[in-house]
């Protein structure tokens, strides 16, 4: 987390920082004073933590309101906000450090109580969306890329796969509503084979019929209005949202950033065709890819 690749997880870990800074000046203490209090041999740590210089533990927090006095209200909210900052960021290493279906598992209780999802690809077809010819080829280069030793590699990714197929059955709720907005490259973007492409098209076409399930398209022409992020987000309810990086996740609360990207959501959305429009971006793939258009 101390060199975290987010710079809203930098920021955030730098405001926690100013809290304690303003906790430990509120009570009088200067750097040195409070760094003897602790039993510190220098002042060197307590500049890099209220400077959010490198990661700030429960146990950071706990120092801070002992040394400085603080009540029972103002430790909890501290310890509260310290809990949100070092669960913003997991890497990929660490999300699969118990394997791909464990991985897949740990977010299906999020799944199972949402009520709205609003999800923006612009790179590659959601999770949700994938076929599961698609999700194997995926997972398998996950497995891959990623270095995850198993010893039944096969195992590992048929386990992740069905976990994956079993959490789509969740776009049948009838108590939430699915959002799916994709950036029209992504209907071309064919890192598999060409009959898997296919069938992973004609699949986005019948699950859009769905009546909880909405998708729109952003066209390759769209006048962006200044509206281009690069990294894939998904938005659950007004409260979470969950940034895509190179290499992890970044999980974003705070109900200010959180407004942020429902907004860029908004704008986003007022950008894409759906309903017939939606289906001829996607038929139009189709063409392409049965014509030998589509790059090998």
């Amino acid at each position: 987390m101390a060199s975290s690749p987010s710079s809203s997880a930098r920021a955030a870990r730098e405001l926690l920082g100013g809290r304690l800074r303003v906790l430990r000046e509120g009570s009088g203490l200067s750097g040195r004073a409070f760094a003897e209090r602790v039993g510190w041999r220098t002042a060197s740590p307590v500049s890099m933590i209220e400077k959010g210089r490198r990661t700030i533990t429960a146990r950071h927090v706990e120092l801070w309101c002992s040394a400085c006095g603080a009540d029972d209200t103002l430790r909890r909210e501290l310890l509260a906000e310290q809990a949100a900052v070092a669960g913003m960021w997991v890497s990929y290493g660490q999300l699969n450090e118990g394997g791909l279906a464990a991985a897949q598992k740990s977010i299906r209780r999020l799944y199972e109580e949402l009520r709205l999802a609003r999800s923006y690809q612009p790179k590659v077809m959601p999770g949700m969306l994938q076929t599961r010819e698609y999700t194997r080829a995926a997972l398998t280069g996950v497995l891959v890329e990623q270095r995850i030793v198993s010893t039944a590699p096969e195992f590992e990714v048929e386990a992740a796969v069905a976990e994956r197929m079993d959490r789509q059955r969740l776009l049948a709720r009838a108590d939430a509503c699915w959002y799916f907005l994709l950036e029209e490259p992504v209907l071309s973007y064919r890192p598999y084979a060409r009959e898997l492409h296919r069938r992973q098209l004609l699949h986005l076409l019948e699950l859009r019929r769905r009546p909880n399930v909405f998708l729109g398209i952003i066209p390759a022409g769209a006048d962006r209005r200044g509206v281009h992020p690069e990294e894939a987000f998904d938005i659950t309810d007004e409260h979470l949202v969950t940034v895509e990086l190179v290499s992890g996740y970044l999980s974003v609360t705070r109900p200010e950033e959180v407004a942020l990207y429902t907004d860029l959501w908004d704008r986003l959305w007022s950008l894409a065709v759906t309903g017939t429009a939606a289906v001829a971006l996607v038929r139009g793939a189709l063409d392409r890819l049965a014509g030998g258009q589509v790059g090998v």
